[in-house]
Parts: C-alpha cells; sequence; structure tokens
C-alpha cells in the first residue's frame, strides 16, 4: 500500500476511534456527577435503599439522577462534532431520566407511573447502547458497551427474576446485588474516561 492509501484508512480509523470528548462541563461537574454515581452504587444495597425510598425518596431521586443526567449531557455536548452525534438519542434519555426523577422522587405517582418509565429506560438504553458501541471505537465503545450492560445487570435480570417468582434472599439475590453495584461503579468510570482528559 502506499503512502496516501495508508493516510485515507487512518483517517477514516480516526472518525471511529473516539477516545475523549470534549463536552465543555467543568471538571468539578464532572468529578460531582462521578460521585453521585458511586453514591447511586452504594445506595443500591437492599436494605438502604429501602430504608432511603421510605424516609428520604428525594434525596434518594437526586443521587440516582444527577450523576446520570450530568454525564449524559456531557457525552451528548461532546459528541455533537462526530460524525454521528446521535443527538436525539441523547435528549430521549435525557428526557426519561428526568421523568424517573419525577417518579422517584413523589412516591404516590411511583405506582401508576414508574413501571411504563422503567420499561421506556430498558427500551432506549439497550438498542442505544448497542449503537455506541457499533459506530464507534476506543473509550467510547466502552461507554456504549457498558451502556447496555447497566440497563441489563441493573434493571433487566432482576425485573426477570421477580417475575419468575425467585426468593427474595439468598445467594443468587446477594450476586445480583454486588453485580448491580459493581456495574454502576464501572459504567460511571467508562463514562468519567471519556469526559475527563
Amino acid at each position: 500500500m502506499d503512502k496516501q492509501t495508508i493516510g485515507v484508512a487512518e483517517s477514516i480509523e480516526s472518525q471511529y476511534r473516539v477516545n475523549h470528548v470534549a463536552s465543555g462541563l467543568p471538571r468539578w461537574l464532572i468529578e460531582a456527577a462521578f460521585v453521585c454515581y458511586l453514591l447511586q452504587a452504594v445506595i443500591n444495597w437492599g436494605p438502604l435503599m429501602q430504608w432511603m425510598d421510605d424516609h428520604s425518596p428525594l434525596a434518594s431521586a437526586i443521587i440516582q439522577t444527577f450523576g446520570a443526567l450530568v454525564m449524559y449531557f456531557g457525552l451528548m455536548r461532546g459528541m455533537k462534532p462526530l460524525y454521528r452525534p446521535m443527538t436525539l438519542a441523547w435528549w430521549i434519555v435525557i428526557a426519561l431520566n428526568i421523568a424517573g426523577f419525577v417518579t422517584s422522587a413523589i412516591p404516590v405517582i411511583m405506582y401508576t407511573v414508574g413501571l411504563p418509565v422503567a420499561v421506556s429506560l430498558m427500551l432506549v438504553y439497550l438498542p442505544f447502547g448497542c449503537a455506541i458501541a457499533y459506530n464507534y471505537r476506543g473509550r467510547l465503545r466502552q461507554v456504549g458497551v457498558w451502556m447496555a450492560l447497566y440497563i441489563l445487570i441493573s434493571s433487566i435480570v432482576p425485573v426477570l427474576w421477580f417475575l419468575l417468582g425467585a426468593p427474595d434472599s439468598g445467594i443468587i439475590n446477594h450476586l445480583m446485588e454486588i453485580s448491580t453495584i459493581g456495574i454502576i461503579v464501572i459504567y460511571a468510570c467508562v463514562q468519567r474516561r471519556v469526559l475527563v482528559n
């Protein structure tokens, strides 16, 4: 191959390989979002989650939503100059997370609107994560992969487990809880790596 062909191939590859996006967000805000994700992982431990839902649903809703909203907004802004920015999909994810915040913060409407919002999130996260993973390489691909795994492990698997009538206690339940906590931490780390250069 001549140098020109190699140059064209490298230029095409550089469009797909994205390790960092310039979100324009201040570093402290990204770090605050990361800390919120870590707190979200901590309060996903069963007894603590139940206590938070019973005694402080607003604080729980803020912790569960703030980190994701900041990171998603940063990723959306940072992806705008890329060849496939997926802005509409990011806005849908952001809107659904805001809807999730409202349903979590107001327990009265949780039982009427909570399930449709949760199902909508599942239906959007999985294909959207796959689309990011398919269209990009580098760290941005990891965001897509872990977005799909995040929704599978933290939402779809527990719902299926519940629908199958599985017991509320036991080793499998503890493993699911540990995997849910772990996936939140990993998902937060891969997003942070793309947003912080």
